[in-house]
């Protein structure tokens, strides 16, 4: 039986891979933080065996391990779904360096120290039997993109994307292969949690109040416009289980105008483009 973790499984892609891989033959074992969503979880999918684990504390995962292997009986896990993350707007000029940090311990160290805790289930130990396991790293858009006023979790996102291609050259010597999932829009609660929290933003009186007025607008508008969360989930499966997996998928609406355009268009131009979308101000 296929076997994998998959990490911020709560809701948006984390749930949605859960009850996708599990109601296709996956045994699924799902990282939430509070037994509420333990608890929501085991009602879905009898596959689905909930974790209370914050990619932040240690102990948390140390113990998740050790579910985990219990459970594996010596045998390899199958995937790792490194999903859990956060997302705050701001100007990068302004916003609290605490805030920013925090991007970081949830999105870049939260996913590497989970990764680093069981790459040994994934087969770093080659005394478990079957073939090695893969880590499919859930990256964005804006990895690639970076968009203002999400500037500390395009930068977070950016680290992953690198992070992920280091790691999957280290790993060849053992076959675990390491795979980035880009999404674009998605219709997930990261926005609607982001929205609730710049409700009241502290930026409204700045040089950027209306701008970040602007691109909430369009942020939440594409996020409720966007994939279903059970399009990425399918994509995480085909990362796991292809023959040739690609090293980085791109699922994104509207992929020529949000994707293949700007990738190809000097930084320039994006600059000035994304200035008249989100309303910005340009001097000179």
């Amino acid at each position: 039986m296929n076997t994998v973790l998959i990490t911020g499984a709560s809701s948006g892609i984390g749930r949605a891979a859960a009850q996708w891989l599990a109601s296709h033959g996956w045994l699924v074992f799902a990282c939430v933080r509070s037994d509420e969503d333990a608890a929501a979880l085991n009602e879905v999918e009898p596959k689905i065996k909930p974790l209370i684990m914050d990619v932040t504390k240690p102990e948390q995962i140390e113990h998740a391990v050790h579910r985990v292997e219990q459970e594996l009986n010596g045998d390899t896990l199958t995937g790792l779904v490194n999903n859990a993350g956060i997302a705050q707007m701001g100007p990068l000029a302004l916003q609290p360096l605490d805030e920013f940090k925090a991007h970081f311990e949830v999105n870049v160290f939260g996913a590497l120290s989970v990764t680093q805790a069981f790459l040994p289930l994934l087969g770093m130990d080659e005394t478990r039997k079957g073939r090695p396991g893969r880590v499919v790293n859930i990256t964005s858009v804006g990895g690639k993109l970076a968009a203002p006023f999400l500037g500390a979790y395009s930068s977070t996102k950016h680290a992953v994307e690198g992070l992920t291609d280091s790691l999957r050259r280290e790993l060849l010597p053992f076959g675990i292969d390491v795979i980035a999932i880009g999404p674009g829009s998605v219709k997930t609660p990261i926005w609607d949690k982001a929205e609730e929290k710049n409700e009241s933003t502290p930026y409204a009186n700045t040089p950027w109040g209306k701008s970040i007025e602007k691109f909430s607008e369009v942020m939440l508008k594409g996020g409720r416009d966007g994939f279903p969360p059970e399009d990425i989930a399918a994509v995480i499966e085909e990362a796991l289980t292809s023959k040739k997996p690609r090293a980085r998928y791109a699922p994104v609406p509207d992929r020529l105008t949000n994707w293949t355009i700007p990738r190809r268009l000097p930084k320039r131009w994006v600059d000035r483009a994304m200035a008249k979308r989100y309303a910005i101000d340009v001097k000179g």
